[in-house]
């Protein structure tokens, strides 16, 4: 089970020689997984512990909120998949401007030196650090080199979008990738599912009326997909903890938006209506949504009954998305 340091003080508890990664990874994408498998592999190698490094907040919400990019993964999220990539050790570091602050050799100083003392460092070829992002790989391998740690520099992952375009996989692209509609593309970019996460909350009625009874989540602190309806599974429990153990999972048709049939003041919605009827046998505090395929974008229905025909037919192509 992987153990988690939240503190400075605690860093004493690592293993001298261990293999270390560091990085936000948001998004826990292939990259990411790709740096960790290797250092994961090496670090079995050894003999020897795999520790990863990550902040909270993201740095640049913590230096510039105004400009804080999107969450993919909350915190407890990012745990539990660095938890399944088989890290040993997860050092979640505060993001403060003290912290951010530190030039490159401080940083290296503080932190590998001093306290985790690691046998080896991987990174990604893109990876930066210390105040305003001035160390480099090449800067880290030159520190290595005088603090007897080695570092192995991991290319970039690159996947084929739907378009057939070859692109590189980040964070950044991924949240470009929702926030257009295009999950199927972050599917394969992050390689699995985007999982959005949120409390359980009443709705409006509206689609129990129609005859399509929905979950509904309070709005996430995550990035959203863009408005429009999609195939996905849903996952439901009490708390956070709950739903990511959860084995069980509904098959769901979802609808992000705002209700325009019904008027122009409904605010943003985030909506499942289960395929297979359990609405009210999955009882749960908090729900997670995975999703599969985008179906298509938000319209406003001239009445409720041509908005009941439409739901139908996005069930039926949902039970043929989901079902292959």
């Amino acid at each position: 089970m992987m153990k988690i340091i939240e503190t400075i003080s605690e860093l004493g508890h690592v293993s001298p020689g261990c293999v270390l990664t560091i990085g936000n990874f948001d998004g826990v994408h292939l990259g990411h997984r790709e740096i960790v498998a290797v250092a994961g592999q090496t670090a079995r190698e050894k003999g020897a512990e795999l520790v990863a490094m990550t902040f909270e907040p993201h740095p640049v919400a913590a230096l510039y909120p105004e400009r804080a990019p999107g969450v993919l993964t909350p915190l407890r999220l990012k745990e539990h998949l660095l938890g399944r990539c088989a890290v040993d050790l997860l050092i979640v570091l505060k993001a403060d401007r003290e912290l951010l602050g530190l030039s490159p050799e401080d940083f290296v100083s503080r932190f590998l030196v001093e306290n985790i003392r690691p046998s080896l460092v991987v990174e990604g070829s893109d990876f930066n650090f210390g105040a305003a992002r001035a160390g480099s790989v090449e800067t880290l391998v030159k520190f290595g080199a005088e603090n007897g740690f080695a570092v192995r520099v991991i290319d970039p992952r690159k996947i084929k979008l739907s378009t057939g375009q070859s692109v590189r996989v980040s964070s950044t692209m991924i949240r470009y990738m929702l926030e257009s509609g295009h999950v199927a593309d972050a599917c394969a970019a992050l390689g699995r599912p985007y999982l959005l996460l949120g409390d359980v909350v009443s709705g409006r009625g509206i689609g129990r009326k129609l005859g399509f009874p929905t979950l509904n989540m309070k709005m996430p602190r995550q990035v959203i997909p863009a408005e429009g309806v999609y195939a996905g599974f849903v996952k439901v429990g009490d708390g956070t903890d709950g739903v990511l153990a959860s084995k069980d999972k509904f098959r769901a048709v979802y609808s992000i938006g705002q209700a325009r049939t019904y008027g122009e003041d409904f605010p943003l919605l985030i909506e499942a209506h289960l395929l297979d009827g359990q609405v009210d046998g999955a009882p749960g505090t908090c729900m997670a949504m995975d999703f599969i395929e985008r179906i298509r974008s938000q319209h406003k229905f001239n009445s409720p009954e041509e908005l009941s025909r439409q739901i139908a037919q996005d069930c039926d192509t949902a039970e043929r998305i989901l079902s292959t």
